[in-house]
């Protein structure tokens, strides 16, 4: 019987050890990428997941942005070589511009996790 216990208790030491190396259990998400090149987003639609992210790069001669069309993200001017990162949480769909060039335009579709 003291055996069993010792056993136990070592198994119930391990998942505890397990579980709190695992951390929360919470998705981690993954980073995308949005390339700004000869004044268009490339892709100009993308699909992630709740929870990652998208880099937007611009490769560009001008400055650009990345400017939800209701003012909910932006990733403030971006020079030639400049990047941002923005974490997209919740599920939903945004259209997108550049605040310098509105003909340029993209879409992020972000679905559940």
């Amino acid at each position: 019987m003291l055996r069993i216990r010792k056993i136990g208790g070592a198994l119930l030491g391990a998942i505890i050890l397990l579980t709190a190396a695992c951390g929360n259990g919470a998705f981690a998400g993954e980073t995308h990428q949005v390339v700004i090149e000869r004044f268009e987003f490339v892709p100009a639609t993308i699909t992630i997941r709740a929870g990652d992210a998208i880099e937007f790069v611009n490769r560009d001669i001008a400055p650009h942005t990345a400017t939800e069309v209701e003012g909910e993200w932006d990733t403030t001017e971006l020079a030639k070589g400049q990047a941002s990162r923005l974490e997209f949480a919740a599920a939903g769909t945004s259209d997108y511009f550049c605040a310098f060039h509105p003909h340029m335009k993209g879409k992020v579709i972000v679905t559940p996790q």
